[in-house]
């Protein structure tokens, strides 16, 4: 479920959001929806890391990939689909940290007594 909440969310704002908006996305959904610590790196990896690849790809295929080409071999790439892999590892790593965070966020904050609040036993 985080998985498809990062997704969404940020192939969504994509366009509309500056690029670092993804990790605040990520942080708020597993501030959440997260529960394991691997679950929410995983699922910001993947998300960011799939939404990234589709971005780029929506934007390279109109011009035949000439541009990312002409980055690719700027950088002494072989081909532009290492740039690609590249762009989507860091945009992942991003996505997957920002998740973590927001999880350890959860955790660390104090949860919410009973009502009636706590009584001593003695």
């Amino acid at each position: 479920m985080l998985f498809f909440i990062i997704f969404i969310l940020c192939l969504a704002t994509s366009y509309i959001l500056p690029w670092w908006a993804i990790s605040i996305i990520a942080f708020a959904a597993a501030l959440y929806a997260g529960y394991r610590q691997a679950q929410a790196f995983w699922s910001g990896f993947g998300a960011v890391f799939c939404v990234w690849v589709i971005i780029a790809l929506f934007k390279s295929i109109p011009n035949n990939h000439m541009l990312a080409t002409r980055v690719a071999a700027l950088f002494g790439a072989p081909h532009w689909l290492v740039l690609l892999g590249v762009t989507a590892l860091i945009g992942g790593l991003v996505g997957g940290t920002a998740a973590l965070s927001g999880l350890y966020v959860k955790r660390a904050a104090p949860s919410k007594s009973p009502p009636g609040g706590e009584t001593l036993k003695k």
